[in-house]
């Protein structure tokens, strides 16, 4: 049990922290993984919680979950019209510009796609927090490069971030599906990093019950700030947040 799963609760709403490789629901492909994000919070609260949006099983970090359906349906409603504002930081491959701005229709995934589904339009927004060079050679390249970015996806497409990376040729970091093998590997070997390094760091949205403006962040697991460390990458990073801090 993880003391800091929970981030807030009151009588209708709660924020969680996901771990890394811990799905929100069980599944018959994840039978042999009992443990899951909704059974962790039922334990710990002692109520049953519906999950009002999603994060993928590799991926940690603040989730919004409802004590009942009525939290339920307006929170998502509040998702699906775009009023929750959401920020993931991602270390990625190379040097992307300072900021921008990625607009590239998507596909569903594979295991959603019927045989005419359309591409929908999907938008992510990118801002470089920080970059590093790395002695380690990449051909053709004699050296390796790295990025801290900060990601405010304006849609919500399945794997919207990992695939826009991709396309954008900074795939991320422990991404087995839509990432590079030979950069995995580099941060598997020299860091002991074997999970994808997307994390979900805040979100901020109405609440369903009070409309006050509600404002959440899930800090790193050990793994991902021991990377943050091991790239003197903590003082950029402390003060982005600092900047979308004030910014709520």
């Amino acid at each position: 049990m993880n003391p800091e799963l929970i981030l807030y609760r009151d009588e209708s709403l709660l924020a969680a922290n996901k771990p890394a490789g811990v799905p929100v629901h069980g599944s018959k492909i994840l039978a042999d993984r009992p443990e899951t994000l909704l059974g962790l919070a039922r334990t710990q609260t002692g109520k049953l919680v519906h999950a009002v949006h999603r994060l993928d099983r590799p991926v940690s970090g603040v989730m919004a979950l409802a004590l009942n359906r009525e939290t339920l349906a307006t929170l998502g409603q509040a998702f699906e019209q775009r009023q929750v504002r959401k920020y993931y930081l991602a270390i990625v491959r190379g040097w992307p510009q300072s900021e921008g701005t990625i607009s590239h229709p998507l596909q569903p995934p594979r295991d959603e796609r019927s045989a005419k589904a359309p591409s929908r339009p999907a938008t992510t927004h990118f801002e470089r927090i920080a970059k590093i060079e790395i002695p380690v050679p990449m051909h053709p390249y004699p050296a390796s490069r790295y990025s801290l970015l900060a990601l405010r996806p304006e849609t919500g497409r399945r794997h919207q971030l990992r695939r826009h990376m991709k396309h954008f040729s900074h795939h991320m970091i422990g991404d087995t599906t839509y990432g590079r093998g030979e950069h995995n590997r580099i941060f598997r070997d020299r860091y002991g990093c074997e999970r994808l390094l997307l994390h979900a760091w805040s979100l901020q949205f109405s609440h369903p019950s009070t409309l006050k403006e509600m404002y959440f962040e899930a800090p790193l697991d050990p793994v991902f700030s021991s990377i943050i460390r091991a790239f003197d990458w903590l003082t950029p990073l402390q003060d982005w947040q600092k900047t979308v801090s004030r910014s709520v």
